[in-house]
């Protein structure tokens, strides 16, 4: 397993990081699939053709659409309402037919998901707390062993 990234992993001990590690490990793979599910779900709504999806943790990015057809999401959003993360997987489908921010490609993130608006602005407002540390401890997993 590849050394976990932590901003502040100087307050932890080895243990502690690769114990982290495995918990990040086990939601990047629920996040895994629930977006091959969700994707399967709304691809049949928005059309399109996609080739592959990934998940990362990416740091400035919810998702992300490839010329070629990748879609990418951030593991993180495995932390969010499900109808936030349902929201960036419209919004992405929605990419293969819209590789923009056009008029166009609103009007069909709106055809699918009406209320986009508000999941849109509830990840500007509370994206950066979808950290898997904050997660822990909202489920009452203590950080430190």
């Amino acid at each position: 397993m590849a050394q976990y990234q932590y901003p502040y992993e100087q307050l932890y001990t080895p243990a502690e990081l690769r114990r982290l590690e495995v918990y990040e490990k086990r939601y990047r793979n629920m996040a895994r699939e629930v977006f091959t599910s969700q994707v399967e779900y709304y691809h049949h709504i928005t059309g399109g053709s996609y080739t592959s999806i990934t998940v990362r943790d990416q740091k400035s990015r919810w998702g992300s659409c490839s010329s070629r057809g990748t879609l990418s999401f951030n593991y993180r959003l495995i932390f969010a309402p499900p109808r936030v993360l349902d929201y960036v997987v419209v919004h992405e489908l929605c990419h293969l037919t819209h590789m923009n921010h056009s008029k166009d490609f609103w009007n069909m993130v709106a055809s699918v998901m009406p209320e986009y608006k508000t999941y849109k602005n509830w990840l500007r407002d509370h994206g950066n707390a979808l950290t898997l540390e904050n997660h822990l401890q909202r489920q009452g997993i203590p950080l430190k062993l």
